[in-house]
């Protein structure tokens, strides 16, 4: 089974505000069943920047071939390489695409959630 990854929009104070209250809840013995795989972004441009369409284009056909080199995967998404070798980079960067000692590239991610308060 593929994990998941919930994306959301929030500031410093808060989302250092909620790993406080997991680590209170962690003390009194209350753990999640399992962890819950976070990213967090100051903001819907700062999100969007990292998460282009081809970006989500490239995380989408890595996750389904499998782990590849950069050089593998532009070939198979018939890109240049710099381009995917920026993408990558700005991917790994944020927690996104992950390397083996092999140096292939793989993503964990079954799928990314993405949450954004109106409220806020």
């Amino acid at each position: 089974m593929t994990a998941d990854i919930k994306i959301q929009i929030k500031g410093e104070k808060e989302s250092a505000q909620e790993f406080i209250e997991a680590w209170k809840q962690a003390e009194k013995g209350n753990v999640p069943k399992e962890p819950i795989q976070r990213l967090y972004f100051q903001d819907l441009q700062t999100l969007l920047k990292v998460l282009t369409p081809r970006r989500l284009d490239l995380l989408k056909k890595l996750y389904h071939q499998g782990p590849l080199s950069i050089r593998a995967l532009s070939k198979y998404l018939e890109r240049d390489y710099k381009n995917v070798h920026q993408d990558i980079q700005a991917l790994e960067q944020a927690g996104l695409v992950f390397r083996n000692s092999a140096q292939t590239l793989s993503v964990p991610w079954g799928r990314i959630l993405a949450e954004i308060s109106l409220a806020a």
